[in-house]
């Protein structure tokens, strides 16, 4: 692992690191950079190797993030969040979805969108107002949602819909980019991970195989899936606290406060061993859940095992935990350039807003300590 980290670092330096207001300014999509990283064989990196891909772990990809991330977190989120789709595609998807898709992406280093969000559902995706209606051998879709990155580059679509002939039926079903009635209605403005591209997308009677629908119940398909993306969300986190932490020692090296330099004041070290203490404990709990996730996994029915299991209590801490940390990170940091700080003349503002979306995208805070009270608080009997 250690030469194939080494070479994910290489790439950030080369192609990602100095170019902060390029991604800062919603490149278009998908970027050069994204290509790129096709060309020195590393997109899509964790798709297993019986299809192609390197087949780099859960845990491993950890450090990963963290180096895509140090350079810009709007270019690993957009890197790494197929994983989410992948994930479904290679548990719950057809031989012929998962032979033609996820190899698909190896060969082309492209990338997979997720449509779940909506504007009235929010984070309950059990209220989705998508909804697939069997028509002969096809399932035709009409909806429309809201928060999407990648949807516009994508090949390949992943739809949460429910049955429009039976309340309790919800499905994930593939639906190709080019599929008529698929339309981008607009690119979000994001304020931060900016260097992504996040969409609304509308859907109007689009028409696909059957065998498009994914096995099983698609609000769990969906739950599985965001493992492992919510925990490679948290680890954005602790590369830009890592960069926070880099660009404050800079700074102080040079910076004379009571006529010595700032690295020899005991409140900046006081706060910069915090940060340390931090981004060792966001390691360490992305890495655990992680290893939790592979092991899963690496179960011989692995899509059984992991209907079992849903949602992972270690995957939400990871995100809740890292959201939190990586903001007190960035709070911190923002304070230590003092007035510089608070402009767009130094890039610690930009990672400021990045960090932010850790506690945002894919169930804000408040949704996901929910989650935890009611699946692992509760008595068993009144768990939902």
């Amino acid at each position: 692992m250690t030469g194939v980290l080494d070479r994910f670092r290489a790439f950030a330096r080369a192609e990602l690191t100095g170019k902060s207001s390029y991604f800062d300014r919603l490149p278009d999509q998908p970027t050069a950079e994204s290509a790129r990283l096709h060309e020195a064989g590393l997109a899509n990196w964790w798709i297993p190797a019986e299809r192609g891909g390197l087949g780099i772990s859960l845990e491993e990809s950890i450090d990963i993030v963290s180096e895509l991330s140090y350079a810009d977190a709007g270019f690993a989120f957009g890197s790494f969040l197929p994983i989410l789709g992948t994930t479904m595609l290679q548990l719950y998807g057809s031989e012929q979805l998962a032979k033609t898709y996820l190899g698909g992406l190896v060969q082309d280093g492209g990338v997979l969108g997720i449509l779940g969000s909506e504007e009235a559902a929010g984070s309950e995706l059990g209220r989705t107002a998508t909804t697939y209606r069997s028509v002969g051998g096809e399932l035709v879709l009409n909806g429309e949602k809201y928060f999407s990155t990648n949807s516009d580059a994508a090949g390949l679509l992943l739809v949460l819909a429910a049955s429009a002939d039976d309340d309790g039926d919800y499905a994930v079903v593939a639906v190709p980019r080019d599929t008529p009635g698929v339309e981008i209605v607009k690119r979000w403005d994001m304020i931060g991970v900016r260097g992504s591209g996040t969409y609304q997308v509308s859907l109007r009677d689009c028409a696909v195989p059957g065998a498009n629908r994914l096995r099983g119940n698609g609000l769990r398909n969906l739950e599985i899936g965001l493992n492992a993306s919510r925990i490679l969300i948290a680890a954005t986190a602790i590369g830009v606290a890592r960069r926070i932490r880099d660009l404050a020692l800079d700074y102080a090296a040079a910076k004379q406060v009571k006529g010595a330099p700032l690295t020899d004041n005991a409140v900046f070290a006081a706060k910069l061993g915090q940060i340390e203490v931090a981004i060792d404990v966001m390691r360490n709990q992305c890495r655990a859940a992680a290893a939790e996730f592979d092991g899963y996994m690496a179960e011989p029915d692995a899509a059984a095992v992991l209907t079992r299991v849903g949602t992972m209590r270690s995957a939400l801490a990871a995100k809740i935990y890292c959201g939190r940390a990586g903001h007190e990170v960035g709070d911190v940091g923002s304070q230590l350039f003092g007035g510089l700080g608070y402009t767009h003349e130094h890039p610690i503002g930009k990672l400021v807003r990045d960090l932010r979306y850790v506690s945002i995208v894919e169930g804000g805070d408040d949704v996901l300590r929910d989650l935890i009270y009611t699946r692992f608080v509760l008595p068993p009997a009144k768990r939902r």
